[in-house]
C-alpha cells in the first residue's frame, strides 16, 4: 500500500482549472512541482518567483458535491467550481447553497421539480434540512416574515438568459400556494398574466438570449395579518430605450413591434396600416426579424388575451397598438438637407400621414416641429431650422419617449389590477435584476447597470458581514476584522461630488458640450488620482473602471445624448393636443401617470430612465424637473431601492448561465468562471475563508470523530471532551476557537481532520484486514494439513493392499501353473488315444456302411419310382388348386376395394361412424357365435370320428383273433377257403372305408383349421380397427378436454383480470367520490364560516349586548331551525336580505360570498334532489291530511274507510293479475294470445271490470261529496289547532265574512283532495292496465322469438335437433325458475309491507277509538287516578326503545353528543353507547309512525356530530369516538331495516326489534357520508400529528447508534441527526401508533376499519420519509439505507404485535423499502442494473435515477455511483411505463369502505347511566 501524495489545483487556460497529484513532496524552496495529471501525463509546474505561491489544494472526495460549498474544508475558486460542476453534470442538480446565498444553473431543461408535492413538501422545513431549492429560499422569507415581523426580499441577479425571471416566478409561486391564497385571491395568476405584456414591452432578441429582460423589476407582494397574499406591486428600472431606434447586428427590437407586424393582416389591425418588419426602419435594422420556434402571431394572442385579464379594455388595447404602430412609421420618416443646418421633410409624406392619422394630430404642425425648434431666450423666443442629423435625432429621441410613456402607463395598468383594498401587514419584495455586465463595446446602458450591481454587492457585503458578526457574538467568539474587498471607492468614484455621474450631468448642462470634452474632464479630474479609474492606451474618448467583478472599458459616444435624453418640448406639446383621448393621458403629470397612489402609504412608485415632461399648471417646478438627466434618476431610483432592500431581510439567488448555445447539462467553465466573480459568490467564499468557515456542534464533532478518541479521552462532557481532543490533534489553536454550542475552524482544518480520521480508519481498516487475512491463511493451512494427513493414510493403506494382492496373486499362479502343465500332458494322451479309436471305428463304419448302401439302393430305387410319380400327380393338382384360387381373391380383393371404398365414403359422416361402430360390435358377436356353433360342430365331428375309431378298432381285434383262429385252424379251415377270401375282401373294403374316413377327417380339421384362421385374422382385424377407432376417440376427447382445459383457464385469466380491473374501477370511482365528498365538506365549511362572517359582518351587535363566546351557552345560538331542509332554504335569504341594506359592505367579497353559496346550493341541490322531492310530496300528503282531520273526524273515518276499500280492490287486482299470470305460464303455446284464447279472455274480463269499477267509485265519490257538504251543514266542525268549537248556527249568525270564507276553502281543500285521491287511484289502474298490456305484448315477443326458433331447429339434422330441443328446453325451465324466484321474493316483501301497514292501520282504528272515548267522557281522566297504561312493566317485558318528549330533543343532543367527553365514555361504558341510544330513541319514533320525528331527530344528530366535529376536530379522541359511534348507527339502521341481507346473523328477538314504518335507507348513505367525511378528518388529524415525528424519527435520528457518521456541513445547519430532548425518535411514532391503536380500540371501532386507519397511518409514514429521502442529498447513503431498514422492521414487528399483518400496512413501505435496499445494494456492473431493475418495481424510474444521484458516500471508503451506470438503468428502464412525478402524494387517502358489522348485543339489556344526564328519557 502506498501513501498518496497531496492532490492540487493549477490554472489551465481551456479547463480554468486541472487537477493534479505530487509526485514528489515540496520542500522549502522548491521552485518546481512534479505533478501527474488526470488525464495520465506528467508535468513540471513552476512556481511564480515573487509571490511563490503554492497551488490549490484538493478538497477529500467526501467533501466533493456538497449541498453548501461553505462546507467545503478549502475554500477558493477551482474547489467552488469542481463542486458546482459535479452537482450540474454528474447529480443533475442544479442548486446549490454558497452561505446565503442560493446558486442557481439554468438547466436548458424543463426538470419536474416545481410541482405542488414538492411545494409541500419544502412547506414549514428549515432551509438547511433539505436539498438546495428556490423553494428553501422562499419559505424562509416567508418564515422569517411571520417570525419575526420583517418584510423580506429576494434578489434574483444573473446575466441575461441565466434565468432570472424564471426563478422569480417560481418563488412566487411558492408564496401562492403556502399562504393558501392559491384559490382564493389569484395573485400569482395576475403576476403570470401580466408575464405576456411585460415580455412583449420589455424584452428582446439579444445576441446571448432569445428572450432577454431590457429592465429591472422589483415585485412586492403583499400579505395580510395572517399571512395570506392580498395584492402586488411592481417597480421597474432602466428600460432600455435606445433598443426602440437602434438594434446591433443579430438582435431585434422590443417584440411588440413583431407581434404586431404578424398579425398586421387581421381586421381589426387594417387601420393601423402595418406590413412585413423589414418595412419598418425600427424593426429591421438587426438583419434577424424572425426567432426559431416562436410564432409572433401566438405570442400576440396571448399578449390581447394578458390584457383582457387584467382588465385592459379592447378600447385602450387597440390605443396601445395605435400608439406602437405610429412609433414604427415615425421611424420611416424620411428627411431632405436644404443646407448644412436646415431640412424639410417630403410634402404628403406617406409615413408622416399615417403617424399623424393614428396618432390624431395635425400634419403641418407635426412636419413643422420635427424639422425646427425653439430656443428661448431671457428677452425672446425665436424658431430656428435644424439639420437633418439633428431632426433624425429628435424624431427617435421623440420615438423613444413615446414608447417611454407608454411602457409607464402599461406598467402602471397592471399594478392596478395587481392592488388590493385590503391594508397591507407585510410584504415580501422580488427584485428581477440584470446582472454585471461586459461587451465588447460598453456604453451608458451598461455604466448604469454595473453602477447597480456596484451598489448591490456593497449592500450584500454588509449583509455577509452583519450575519457573520451577529454569529460570533452569538457564540462569544473574538471577533476580528476580516480583511475584504470594500467597492465603496469604486461607488465614490461614480456617484459623489465631481464623479463620473456628477460630471456627467454638468457636461449636459454646458451649451457647446461633448462627449470627447467630458471624457477630458474624467481624464483631469481622475487620473492617476483614483486607482480604480484608467485611461486605455490607444483611445482618448474611452475610459476604465476597475469593478467588483472585472476591469470594463467604458466609450464615451452617446453618453451626453442618452443622458440628456433630449426631447422637443414642442413635438410633445402637439402630441398632447391630439383628438387620440388615450396619447394626452400617457404625457400628464409623472404623479398622475406612474402610479395614481403614490401619495398613499403604499409607497408605490414607478422609476424608469425618462425624465418628467413640464405641464402648463407649474412652470418653474415642471422646467426643474425636466432638467433631471436620466442618470440622475436612475440614482435616485437606486438609492430608493437600496432603501427598501436595507429594509427588509434580503435573500440571495445568483443565476448562472452554464453554457452560451443553450445545450442541457453542459458546463463551459470560463463562462462560469466569469460569472461566479461578477455575482459575489466568490467574494462570499473569500469572506467565509478569511475568518472560521467551517463550524459544527460539540455533538456533531464528537459523532463524527470520535474514532480519534481513546476511551479514557471520552467525558460525560461533551464539550470539555472536544476541547481536550482538539489540543491533541490541532497544536494551533489559533486555528479553531470554542463558541458556545459550536467549535469554528479555518480554512482547511476540516479538511486535516477528515484525512486523520481517514487514516485512523485506514489503520484500523489495515489491521482489520491484517488479521482477517491471517486466520483465513491459517485457517487455510491448517485445512490443508489436515488433508494431506487424509491423503498420506489412504495412499499407504493403498500400497499396502497392493502388495497383499501381489503376494496372493503369485503364490496362485504357482498352483495354477502345476494343475495346468498336468492337465495339458493329460490331454494329450487322451487325444491321441481317440484319434485312434476314432480312425478304427470309421474304417469298420466305412466298410459296413457300403455294404449297407449297396443293398438299400436297389430297394429304394423302387420306392423313388412309387413316390416320385405320386408327386407329380399331386403338383400338377395343386398348381391348378392354386390358380383357381388365385383367381377368387383377385375378384374377392375387387369386390373389397369397392366396399372398402363405399365404407370410407360412409365414415366421413358422424351417422355413419355411429352405425358402422354399431354394426361392427354386432358383426363381432355374430362371428363370436358362429365361432361358437363351428366349435360345436367340430366337437361333434370329432366324438363321431372317436366313435369310428373305437368301433374300427375293437373290430379290427375281433378280425385278429378270428384270423389267429383261422391260421391255427388253417389246416382245419382248408375246407372254407372260400370263405377266407370272402372275409379278405371285406377287410380290403373295410380299410378303404378307414382310409376314406381319416381323409374326410383330415380334411374337416383343414377346413376348421382355415376356417379358425380366417376368424382370428378377421377378428385381429376388427380389433385393430376398433383400437383404431377408440384412439381416435379418446384423441379427440383429449384435443376437447384440452380445448375446454384452455379455455377455461383463459376464461378464468380473463375473468381474474376484468375482475382485478373492476376493483381499480370501483376503488377509483370509490376515490373519486369520496373526493368530492371531501370537496363537499370543504366548502360547506367554507359557506359556514363565510356565514358567519357575514353574519358579523352585517348585523352590527347594539351597544350594550355582546355575544358570549361560549358555544353551548343556550339552544337558541345552535339550534336556529327545526330543520336541514328549512336550514337550507334560508340561509340565502338570511344572507341576502342584510346586504342589500348595507351599503359600506365590500361588494366584491359579497359577490365572491354569493357566488360560492349558488354553487353549494347547486351541489347540495344536484345531490339531494330525489329525496327533496320525496320529502316534499309527504310533507305535502300529510299537510292535506291535517287539514282533512282539522274539519271533521267523520272525514277522517270515511276517508279511511275509503281507503281499506281501495286497499282490498288493490289485493283483488293483485289477485287477478296473479291469475292471469298463472294462466299465461301454464299455456305457452303460440294461440295464448290469440283472441279467443283463455288468457286473452281473462285479460278481456279484467280490464272490464277496472273500468266499471272505476265507474263505480266515481259515483262512490260524487255521494261522498254530497254527505260531506251535508255533514258540514249538520255537524259542527272541529278545530285541532284550538280547543274552540264553532257551532252550526254560529256559523248561520256569523257576520264576519272572513270566517265564512275559511270554511269554504276548508270545503274546497276537502274536495281536491279527494279529487287528487280518486285521480291517485285512476292512475295506478291504468299503470296496472298497461302493465298488463305490457305483457302481452312481451308474450307476443317471447312467442315469435319461439316461432323463429322451432323454424330454425326444422332447419337442422335431427341429432342437432334433439340438442338445440334439449338446450332450449333447459334454458325456458331455468328461466322460468328465476322468475319464480323473484315473484316468490316480491310476494314475500309484498306480504311484509302489507302487515306494517295493517298493523298501523291497526294502531291508528285504537287510537281513534281511544280519542272517541276522550270526546265522549273527558271527566274520566279526573275520576280514574291509576290506569293500567302507567303500570311499569317488568324488565323482561322491555322493547329495546327509548321513548323522550318532542321538547326533549334538544336537551337529549347536547347530552349525548354536543356536551359528551369521549374519554369517560370510552373508559367506563360499553363501546358505541351514544350510537345504541340513539338507535332505540329512532325505533320508539318508528314505532309511533312519527316521521316528522324520525327526521328531527336524525337531522339534529348529524348536524350536532358535525358541530363537534367543527369545534373540536382536531381532537384524535373525538374524532375517533365519533367515527365509531357514527359506524355502529349505520350498522344499527342496517341490522334493523328489516332487508333480507342484514338479518342473516341477528337473533329472533332481535329480528323482532326491526323497524316497521319507515325505510331509512336515504338517511344510511347521508350517514354513510358522514362517517367518510369523519374518517377523513381523522386521517387529516393522524397526519398532523404524525407529521412533525416521521422525518426526524425515520430518518435523522440514529437507531443503530454508530453506524451513519456526520458530514461536515455549511452555513446552512441541517437539523442535527443526534437525539436531544426535543427531537423525535422512532420510538415516539410507535408510542403515538400505540396510543392511536388503543384509543380506536377503546372506542370499539370496527376491526376492518382499524385495519385501514393503520394502512393509511403507514401509506402517509412512507411517503412523507420518501419524499424527504428523495430531496436530501446528505441521507441518500449506504449506512442511512441500513437506519431505514431497521426501522421498517421495526414497524414491521408492531403490526406482528397487534395481529395487522394482513391489514395492506406493510405494502404501502414497499417504496421506501426498495428506496433502502437500492441505497445499499451494489452499484456497478451491467448484472446490478438488472438487479436494481428487478427489484424496485414499487418506484418509479425518476425515483431510481434521483436515488442514485443524490448518492452520496459518507466515508471515504465507499463509491460514487458513476454516469454510465445511471445511464444503463435508465436505458433498462425507458420501456416501463410509469408516473414521471418525482414525490409521492403523501396527501393521498384510500377509499375507505365500512363492511357490515352486525352486533350481538341485544338492545333490551342495555342500561342508560347516570352520568350521560338522560333521566328524561325512559325505556320502552
Amino acid at each position: 500500500y502506498t501513501i498518496p501524495f497531496a492532490r492540487v489545483w493549477i490554472p489551465d487556460p481551456e479547463e480554468v482549472w486541472k487537477s493534479a497529484e505530487l509526485l514528489k513532496d515540496y520542500k522549502p524552496g522548491d521552485k518546481v512541482l512534479l505533478l501527474h495529471l488526470e488525464e495520465g501525463k506528467d508535468l513540471e509546474y513552476r512556481l511564480d518567483p515573487k509571490t511563490k505561491e503554492l497551488p490549490h489544494l484538493r478538497n477529500p472526495d467526501i467533501l466533493v458535491g456538497e449541498n453548501d460549498l461553505t462546507a467545503l474544508s478549502y475554500l477558493h475558486e477551482p474547489a467552488v467550481l469542481h463542486n458546482l460542476r459535479v452537482r450540474f453534470i454528474d447529480s443533475k442538480l442544479i442548486y446549490t447553497y454558497c452561505g446565503i446565498v442560493l446558486v442557481a444553473i439554468n438547466p436548458y431543461e424543463q426538470l419536474p421539480i416545481y410541482g405542488e408535492d414538492i411545494i409541500n413538501a419544502y412547506s414549514g422545513q428549515n432551509m438547511g434540512d433539505m436539498d438546495p431549492h428556490i423553494f428553501a429560499v422562499a419559505e424562509e422569507a416567508y418564515k422569517q416574515m411571520a417570525r419575526d415581523e420583517r418584510n423580506q426580499s429576494i434578489i434574483v441577479s444573473g446575466e441575461s438568459g441565466a434565468g432570472k425571471t424564471v426563478s422569480a416566478k417560481y418563488a412566487m409561486r411558492y408564496f401562492a400556494t403556502v399562504s393558501g391564497s392559491a384559490s382564493e385571491a389569484n395573485v400569482e395568476e395576475k403576476v403570470l398574466a401580466s408575464n405576456p405584456i411585460m415580455e412583449s414591452i420589455g424584452n428582446a432578441k439579444t445576441t446571448r438570449n432569445d428572450n432577454s429582460s431590457r429592465f429591472g423589476k422589483y415585485i412586492e407582494i403583499g400579505f395580510d395579518k395572517r399571512y395570506r397574499i392580498i395584492g402586488a406591486n411592481m417597480r421597474t428600472y432602466l428600460l432600455e430605450k435606445s433598443r426602440v431606434v437602434f438594434q446591433a447586428e443579430e438582435e431585434r427590437n422590443y417584440h411588440i413591434f413583431y407581434q404586431l407586424c404578424a398579425s398586421a393582416k387581421l381586421p381589426e389591425f387594417k387601420m393601423l396600416r402595418l406590413g412585413n418588419a423589414n418595412d419598418f426602419n425600427y424593426t429591421k435594422q438587426g438583419g434577424s426579424p424572425m426567432i426559431e420556434g416562436v410564432d409572433d402571431a401566438k405570442e400576440m394572442a396571448h399578449t390581447r388575451q394578458a390584457c383582457t385579464l387584467l382588465g385592459i379594455s379592447e378600447s385602450y388595447q387597440m390605443g396601445i397598438f395605435r400608439i406602437l404602430a405610429g412609433i414604427l412609421h415615425l421611424g420611416n420618416v424620411g428627411f431632405t438637407s436644404r443646407d448644412a443646418d436646415s431640412c424639410t421633410i417630403p410634402p404628403k409624406h406617406e409615413p408622416l400621414c399615417i403617424f399623424c392619422d393614428l396618432m390624431g394630430v395635425d400634419y403641418e404642425e407635426m412636419c413643422h416641429w420635427l424639422c425646427h425648434r425653439k430656443l428661448a431666450t431671457a428677452t425672446e423666443t425665436y424658431i430656428k431650422p435644424i439639420s437633418k442629423l439633428q431632426a433624425t435625432n429628435a424624431r427617435d429621441a421623440l420615438a423613444k419617449h413615446i414608447y417611454a410613456k407608454l411602457f409607464n402607463w402599461i406598467v402602471d395598468h397592471v399594478n392596478q389590477a395587481l392592488h388590493s383594498a385590503v391594508k397591507q401587514h407585510s410584504f415580501i419584495g422580488v427584485l428581477d435584476i440584470y446582472g454585471f455586465e461586459t461587451f465588447e463595446v460598453n456604453s451608458f446602458e451598461q455604466f448604469c447597470i454595473n453602477y447597480a450591481n456596484e451598489k448591490l454587492q456593497q449592500q450584500f457585503n454588509m449583509h455577509v458581514f452583519k450575519l457573520e458578526q451577529e454569529e460570533y457574538m452569538k457564540e462569544q467568539i473574538p471577533w476580528t476584522l476580516i480583511d475584504f474587498y470594500d467597492n465603496q471607492p469604486c461607488i465614490n468614484l461614480i456617484e459623489s461630488k465631481l464623479g463620473i455621474l456628477d460630471l456627467l450631468d454638468e457636461e449636459c448642462k454646458m451649451p457647446k458640450g461633448t462627449d470627447d470634452t467630458w471624457a477630458q474632464k474624467l481624464y483631469n479630474t481622475h487620473l492617476n488620482k483614483c486607482t480604480l479609474f484608467e485611461k486605455p492606451r490607444l483611445s482618448n474618448k474611452a475610459f476604465i473602471i476597475q469593478h467588483f467583478a472585472d476591469k470594463v472599458e467604458y466609450q464615451c459616444e452617446g453618453f451626453l445624448e442618452k443622458n440628456k435624453d433630449t426631447v422637443f418640448e414642442e413635438q410633445i406639446k402637439v402630441l398632447k393636443s391630439s383628438k387620440f383621448k388615450m396619447l394626452p393621458e400617457l404625457f400628464q403629470d409623472d404623479e398622475k401617470a406612474i402610479s395614481p397612489t403614490s401619495a398613499t402609504s403604499s409607497g408605490r412608485t414607478l422609476l424608469t430612465r425618462a425624465p418628467a415632461k413640464p405641464t402648463k399648471g407649474r412652470p418653474g417646478q415642471m422646467a426643474k424637473e425636466h432638467k433631471k438627466t436620466v442618470g440622475h434618476q436612475f440614482r435616485n431610483s437606486l438609492h430608493l431601492l437600496m432603501e427598501t432592500l436595507n429594509a427588509t431581510t434580503p435573500h440571495y439567488v445568483r443565476c448562472i448561465k452554464p453554457n452560451d448555445f443553450k445545450f442541457p447539462f453542459t458546463f463551459d467553465e470560463k463562462r462560469a468562471v466569469q460569472q461566479l466573480r461578477a455575482c459575489g459568490v466568490l467574494e462570499t467564499i473569500r469572506i467565509s475563508a478569511a475568518g472560521f468557515p467551517s463550524r459544527w456542534t460539540y455533538q456533531e464533532f464528537f459523532s463524527r470523530y470520535r474514532v480519534l478518541m481513546k476511551q479514557k479521552d471520552v467525558l460525560s462532557d461533551r464539550k470539555q471532551t472536544c476541547k481536550n481532543v482538539l489540543e491533541k490533534l490541532i497544536l494551533d489553536k489559533d486555528k479553531y476557537q470554542f463558541g458556545k454550542t459550536k467549535i469554528f475552524f479555518r480554512a482547511g482544518q476540516v479538511a486535516y481532520l477528515e484525512k486523520l480520521r481517514a487514516d485512523k480508519l485506514r489503520a484500523a481498516c489495515i489491521r482489520i484486514q491484517k488479521t482477517i487475512r491471517g486466520w483465513l491463511l491459517r485457517k487455510k493451512y491448517l485445512r490443508m494439513r489436515k488433508a494431506a494427513i487424509t491423503v498420506q493414510r489412504y495412499v499407504r493403506g493403498y500400497q499396502a493392499r497392493c502388495y497383499a494382492k501381489f503376494l496372493r496373486r503369485t503364490k496362485a499362479a504357482t498352483i495354477i501353473q502345476k494343475y495346468w502343465r498336468m492337465y495339458v500332458v493329460r490331454r494329450r494322451y487322451k487325444i491321441r488315444r481317440a484319434a485312434t479309436i476314432v480312425l478304427q471305428s470309421y474304417l469298420r463304419g466305412f466298410l459296413a456302411r457300403n455294404r449297407y448302401r449297396k443293398i438299400l439302393r436297389e430297394h429304394k430305387a423302387v420306392i423313388i419310382q412309387k413316390w416320385v410319380r405320386g408327386w407329380l400327380a399331386r403338383m400338377h393338382y395343386k398348381r391348378s388348386m392354386h390358380a383357381i384360387i388365385y383367381l377368387q381373391c383377385c375378384f374377392r380383393r375387387m369386390m373389397a376395394k369397392r366396399e372398402l371404398k363405399k365404407l370410407k365414403i360412409e365414415a366421413r359422416s358422424v351417422e355413419r361412424y355411429k352405425k358402422l361402430h354399431i354394426g361392427m360390435e354386432n358383426k363381432i358377436m355374430q362371428l363370436q357365435r358362429k365361432v361358437d356353433e363351428q366349435n360345436k360342430d367340430y366337437k361333434c365331428l370329432m366324438e363321431k370320428l372317436t366313435n369310428l375309431e373305437g368301433i374300427y378298432n375293437s373290430e379290427t381285434e375281433k378280425l385278429r383273433s378270428d384270423l389267429e383262429r383261422l391260421q391255427l385252424s388253417e389246416e382245419e379251415a382248408k375246407v372254407a377257403t372260400g370263405r377266407v377270401l370272402s372275409l379278405q375282401e371285406e377287410i380290403a373294403k373295410l380299410r378303404k372305408d378307414l382310409e376314406q374316413t381319416r381323409s374326410e377327417k383330415k380334411y374337416i380339421e383343414e377346413h376348421a383349421d382355415r376356417y379358425k384362421q380366417e376368424t382370428e385374422q378377421l377378428v385381429s382385424n376388427l380389433k385393430e380397427e376398433n383400437t383404431l377407432l377408440k384412439q381416435e376417440k379418446e384423441s379427440l376427447n383429449h384435443r376437447i378436454v384440452e380445448q375446454a382445459k384452455e379455455m377455461t383457464e383463459t376464461m378464468e385469466k380473463k375473468l381474474v383480470e376484468e375482475t382485478k380491473q373492476l376493483e381499480l374501477d370501483l376503488n377509483d370511482e370509490r376515490l373519486r367520490y369520496q373526493n368530492l365528498l371531501n370537496e363537499f365538506s370543504r366548502l360547506e365549511e367554507r359557506y359556514d364560516d363565510l356565514k358567519e362572517e357575514m353574519t358579523l359582518m352585517v348585523h352590527v351587535p347594539k351597544p350594550g349586548h355582546k355575544r358570549t363566546d361560549s358555544t353551548h351557552s343556550s339552544n337558541e345560538s345552535e339550534y336556529t331551525f327545526s330543520s336541514e331542509i328549512a336550514e337550507m332554504e334560508d340561509i340565502p335569504l338570511r344572507t341576502e336580505e342584510p346586504t342589500e341594506k348595507k351599503v359600506p359592505l365590500d361588494m366584491s367579497l359579497f359577490l365572491k360570498l354569493q357566488k360560492r353559496v349558488t354553487e353549494l346550493e347547486q351541489e347540495k341541490q344536484v345531490m339531494q334532489d330525489e329525496l327533496d322531492r320525496k320529502e316534499e310530496q309527504v310533507l305535502r300528503s300529510k299537510a292535506k291530511v291535517r287539514s282533512t282531520l282539522r274539519m271533521t273526524a267523520m272525514n277522517f273515518s270515511s276517508y279511511f274507510l275509503q281507503r281499506q276499500e281501495l286497499e282490498s280492490e288493490n289485493k283483488k287486482l293483485k289477485n287477478e293479475l296473479n291469475e292471469l299470470r298463472k294462466a299465461l305460464s301454464e299455456k305457452s303455446a303460440p294461440e295464448v294470445t290469440a283472441p279467443g284464447a283463455p288468457a286473452y279472455r281473462v285479460l278481456m274480463e279484467q280490464l272490464t271490470s277496472v273500468s266499471e269499477e272505476l265507474d263505480v267509485r266515481k259515483e262512490e265519490v260524487l255521494i261522498l261529496r254530497s254527505q260531506l257538504v251535508s255533514q258540514k251543514e249538520a255537524i259542527q266542525p272541529k278545530n285541532t289547532m284550538t280547543d274552540s268549537t264553532i257551532l252550526l248556527e254560529d256559523v248561520q249568525k256569523m257576520k264576519d265574512k272572513g270566517e265564512i270564507a275559511q270554511a269554504y276553502i276548508g270545503l274546497k281543500e276537502t274536495n281536491r283532495l279527494l279529487e287528487s285521491q280518486l285521480q291517485s287511484q285512476k292512475r295506478s289502474h291504468e299503470n296496472e292496465a298497461e302493465a298488463l298490456r305490457g305483457e302481452i305484448q312481451s308474450l307476443k315477443e317471447e312467442n315469435n322469438r319461439q316461432q323463429q326458433l322451432l323454424a330454425q331447429n326444422l332447419q337442422l339434422p335431427p341429432e342437432a335437433r334433439i340438442e338445440a330441443s334439449l338446450q332450449h328446453e333447459i334454458t325456458r325451465l331455468t328461466n322460468e325458475n328465476l322468475d319464480l324466484m323473484e315473484q316468490l321474493e316480491k310476494q314475500d316483501k309484498t306480504v311484509r309491507k302489507l302487515k306494517k301497514q295493517l298493523k298501523v292501520f291497526a294502531k291508528k282504528i285504537g287510537e281513534l277509538e281511544v280519542g272517541q272515548m276522550e270526546n265522549i267522557s273527558p271527566g274520566q281522566i279526573i275520576d280514574e287516578p291509576i290506569r293500567p297504561v302507567n303500570i311499569p312493566r317488568k324488565e323482561k317485558d322491555f322493547q329495546g326503545m327509548l321513548e323522550y318528549k318532542k321538547e326533549d330533543e334538544q336537551k337529549l343532543v347536547k347530552n349525548l353528543i354536543l356536551e359528551l367527553k369521549p374519554r369517560g365514555v370510552a373508559v367506563n361504558l360499553i363501546p358505541g353507547l351514544p350510537a345504541y341510544i340513539l338507535f332505540m330513541c329512532v325505533r320508539h319514533a318508528d314505532y309511533l309512525n312519527d316521521d316528522q320525528k324520525v327526521r328531527s331527530l336524525l337531522t339534529s344528530t348529524i348536524n350536532s356530530i358535525k358541530k363537534v366535529l367543527k369545534k373540536r376536530g382536531d381532537d384524535f379522541e373525538t374524532v375517533s369516538f365519533w367515527l365509531s359511534n357514527t359506524c355502529r348507527f349505520l350498522h344499527c339502521l342496517k341490522q334493523y331495516s328489516g332487508e333480507e341481507g342484514f338479518m342473516k346473523h341477528n337473533t329472533s328477538r332481535q329480528n323482532e326489534h326491526c323497524l316497521t314504518n319507515f325505510d331509512l335507507a336515504e338517511y344510511r348513505q347521508v350517514l354513510s357520508d358522514l362517517a367518510i367525511q369523519i374518517y377523513q378528518q381523522l386521517v387529516r388529524v393522524l397526519e398532523n400529528i404524525l407529521q412533525p415525528m416521521i422525518v426526524s424519527g425515520m430518518l435523522e435520528h440514529e437507531t443503530i447508534q454508530g453506524v451513519s457518521g456526520v458530514k461536515p456541513t455549511g452555513l446552512r445547519k441541517r437539523t442535527s441527526s443526534i437525539a436531544d430532548e426535543g427531537t423525535y425518535t422512532l420510538d415516539s411514532i410507535l408510542r403515538q401508533l400505540n396510543s392511536f391503536h388503543s384509543v380506536m380500540c377503546q372506542h370499539g371501532m370496527d376491526p376492518e376499519l382499524i385495519k385501514q386507519v393503520v394502512k393509511q397511518m403507514f401509506y402517509i409514514v412512507g411517503a412523507i420519509t420518501l419524499n424527504n429521502l428523495l430531496l436530501r442529498k446528505d441521507m441518500c447513503s449506504w449506512s442511512k439505507g441500513m437506519q431505514i431498514r431497521y426501522n421498517v422492521s421495526q414497524l414491521e414487528e408492531w403490526l406482528r404485535d397487534k395481529n395487522l399483518m394482513n391489514s395492506g400496512a406493510k405494502e404501502t413501505l414497499e417504496p421506501l423499502i426498495q428506496a433502502a435496499q437500492l441505497l445499499q445494494v451494489k452499484k456497478k456492473t451491467d448484472d446490478d442494473a438488472e438487479a436494481i431493475c428487478s427489484m424496485c418495481n414499487a418506484l418509479t424510474t425518476a425515483q431510481i435515477v434521483k436515488v442514485l444521484n443524490l448518492y452520496t458516500p459518507v466515508n471515504e471508503f465507499e463509491e460514487r455511483v458513476s454516469v454510465s451506470f445511471i445511464r444503463t438503468i435508465q436505458m433498462r428502464l425507458r420501456d416501463r411505463k410509469d408516473s414521471p412525478q418525482l414525490l409521492m402524494d403523501a396527501k393521498h387517502i384510500f377509499p375507505v369502505t365500512f363492511p357490515f358489522n352486525p352486533s350481538s348485543l341485544a338492545l333490551e339489556t342495555i342500561q342508560i347511566p347516570a352520568s350521560l344526564g338522560l333521566g328524561f328519557i325512559s325505556r320502552v
